[in-house]
């Protein structure tokens, strides 16, 4: 069987992941930045996929939408705008906190954000990410003129946790998910990522189902994402990315196929199994900062590098550990602890405090 060659739009760490994940299968993937003047040479049986959601009209990014094997066209559409994005949550019966847009064709925009109660966040309704394009709003403060008509708003949500689910879908309508992850946020970037912890499974089949027919209503194929807040034991859907995502990197060593195999076996119509856990396992995003070789010595600890410049705030790398127990999870984490520049330790923390 001939296998397609994956193209990839984006030239950033998730499609090295992909061609990483590919490389075992003899699997063909190419990124390609999708902006440039000069064409790329694309094949008729190409499968074109993303690994960033949006970018500005151009001919080589036009060129890879306009390709017969372009996938999930109308699932970018609708997930990059967060307004169209509310809309088909909404559409779809899947919960999500109150919200409105901003647009003062429609009404005030005081009195819109007041509608949400006394505080709100106010999100770019394109672009923005890891915490950019985001303004806290409460009663009584200012309302920028920049947010008419390029932004909505969402009620302040009091959650306790946040967590994700990684799904992917075949051509066929196939499903299959790993079990949803705690994460922990800090200025709207992800430190780090916990899966199967305490596990809930009314939750599960909850974000199984929701994740599942927004899939199929986009006839989806591929890993899909969707972030969710937990508010007294039940679940809102916070936002969705319609590719492989941050959250599901533990997948790598601690699954027996990762969220990067997975959406190629996906795409190329391979076979899609029900990827199982290796253990207890958790993921660290790698901030702004070097990494130090003491940490290979770290059991179960696995370091992948992207080979960017560091800069403050960027992510430069993540590190999955992963251990047959808990315990045992806890005292890699014991660890590597004192190996982490001063500041981080928090993150650490926070992990141990989830697994005690």
């Amino acid at each position: 069987m001939q296998l397609p060659r994956i193209v990839v739009a984006g030239n950033g760490q998730l499609g090295q992941m992909l061609q990483q994940a590919g490389a075992p299968m003899q699997l063909e993937v190419q990124p390609i930045h999708p902006i440039g003047e000069t064409l790329v040479e694309l094949r008729d049986d190409d499968v074109i996929s993303v690994e960033i959601e949006h970018w500005p009209d151009n001919p080589v990014g036009n060129q890879l939408k306009g390709h017969a094997n372009f996938r999930n066209a109308s699932a970018l559409h609708a997930v990059i705008d967060r307004q169209r994005q509310k809309s088909l949550l909404d559409r779809l019966d899947v919960p999500t906190a109150p919200w409105v847009a901003l647009d003062s064709n429609a009404q005030d925009l005081g009195v819109a954000l007041a509608a949400l109660g006394d505080a709100a966040v106010v999100k770019a309704r394109m672009g923005g990410y890891d915490g950019r394009g985001q303004w806290r709003w409460r009663s009584g403060d200012e309302v920028l003129a920049e947010w008419d008509g390029h932004c909505i708003a969402e009620a302040m949500i009091p959650f306790s946790h946040e967590v994700s689910l990684v799904g992917a879908r075949n051509a066929a309508g196939e499903k299959v998910f790993y079990p949803l992850t705690r994460n922990w946020h800090q200025d709207g970037i992800l430190r780090a990522s916990i899966t199967n912890l305490d596990r809930s499974e009314a939750q599960q089949q909850a974000a199984e189902s929701w994740l599942g027919r927004i899939m199929d209503d986009q006839a989806y194929i591929g890993v899909m994402a969707m972030e969710c807040f937990v508010v007294d034991g039940k679940l809102l859907v916070n936002e969705l990315a319609p590719r492989v995502h941050n959250s599901g990197h533990w997948s790598q060593e601690g699954a027996t196929i990762s969220q990067f195999e997975l959406h190629l076996r996906a795409l190329a119509d391979l076979p899609l199994i029900q990827p199982e856990l290796r253990g207890e396992a958790l993921m660290y995003n790698l901030l702004g900062r070097d990494w130090k070789n003491e940490w290979l010595g770290v059991t179960g600890l696995h370091v992948h590098w992207y080979g960017k410049e560091i800069r403050p705030g960027r992510k430069v790398g993540h590190a999955n550990i992963v251990r047959p127990t808990r315990a045992q999870l806890i005292e890699s984490l014991q660890q590597l602890r004192p190996l982490v520049d001063a500041g981080e330790e928090q993150v650490i923390d926070w992990c141990l405090e989830q697994l005690g």
